[in-house]
């Protein structure tokens, strides 16, 4: 009989730790960050579970000789019951973003759940896999916009983009290893990426539509006056959390340059996944949400400890 212990381990249950933070990146950067973010958030969740039920349905042939002891070829959970843990997911995500967010989020939700599928039947195993995995999590982030206006929210989506396409590349070689081009060059895309969370503009509210009708403004001695530590720290809060994500990420696949065997790919990738949130927490402090970027960076050492017990790969 199956067990949750086995589902867990075909969803890759401590995974999901890495996703709320796009959809929270996200809403930051549209300045739509509210209570509709956790329902987003929680719509993801099923759709990034239902993801990894699909991918170890689509490899089971290629797992039974490369990971035996997964899930579906070790005969814990069989073909069918994958199948339909994926299909129940993603139905489940695609409904709870509908209700939560309405057309707007159905409107992203659905490609997602789209492109998620197309990567694990289909894109996977080309040459377009990294570039379709990361088309993954740009929508991710731009679900968290939808709520207003998602193109703000571009700029985020594209650097969470870019580390995606660094993991997936990286995942290609978890079995057989790599040669030490591979890491050098996603180390080199990890210190752009940083790079973009830490000088990303920072979000200003909306310009009035023309003829739209306009408070009186505020006397100026009305404004309050600014503070210089606060600013310091807001200023200073991304560029740490991005420092995190680097020694991080970073560290691990400079071990996989030095030494690039299959071992050390396969933690790279678990440390390109679990440290992710340290990622999507610099986002959201940029976008000017500094207290809940450092509650998302908190998610990173989370997911490291829970990684020990449960491979997210």
């Amino acid at each position: 009989m199956t067990s949750l212990a086995d589902l867990a381990e075909l969803v890759r249950a401590p995974a999901a730790l890495s996703v709320p933070g796009d959809l929270v990146a996200g809403a930051a950067a549209a300045g739509v960050l509210g209570p509709r973010t956790a329902g987003l958030a929680g719509a993801s969740v099923l759709l990034y579970w239902a993801g990894m039920a699909a991918n170890d349905w689509a490899d089971r042939g290629l797992d039974a000789e490369e990971r035996p002891e997964r899930p579906i070829p070790s005969g814990r959970i069989t073909p069918a019951a994958a199948a339909g843990v994926a299909a129940g997911l993603t139905a489940a995500g695609l409904g709870l973003a509908a209700a939560v967010g309405g057309r707007r989020a159905a409107a992203v939700a659905l490609p997602l759940a789209a492109t998620i599928w197309g990567y694990d039947l289909a894109a996977k195993n080309t040459a377009a896999g990294p570039a379709v995995m990361a088309a993954c999590r740009g929508l991710d982030v731009l679900l968290g916009a939808s709520p207003g206006r998602p193109v703000r929210a571009l700029p985020a989506a594209l650097t969470v983009a870019a580390h995606t396409w660094t993991v997936t590349a990286l995942s290609r070689r978890e079995v057989s290893g790599a040669d030490a081009a591979l890491p050098r060059r996603t180390l080199a895309g990890t210190a752009l990426v940083a790079l973009a969370a830490t000088t990303l503009p920072r979000r200003t509210a909306a310009s009035p539509r023309p003829g739209a009708a306009t408070a009186s403004p505020r006397p100026l001695a009305a404004e309050p006056a600014p503070r210089p530590r606060a600013g310091m720290v807001a200023a200073a809060l991304p560029v740490g959390l991005a420092g995190w994500y680097v020694a991080r990420y970073g560290g691990a696949q400079a071990r996989v340059a030095a030494e690039p065997t299959a071992g050390r790919v396969r933690a790279a990738v678990g440390a390109g996944i679990t440290g992710l949130p340290s990622l999507q927490g610099a986002l959201t402090a940029r976008a000017g949400a500094g207290l809940v970027g450092a509650l998302v960076a908190l998610a990173a050492p989370l997911g490291g400890r829970l990684a020990r017990k449960l491979s997210p790969t």
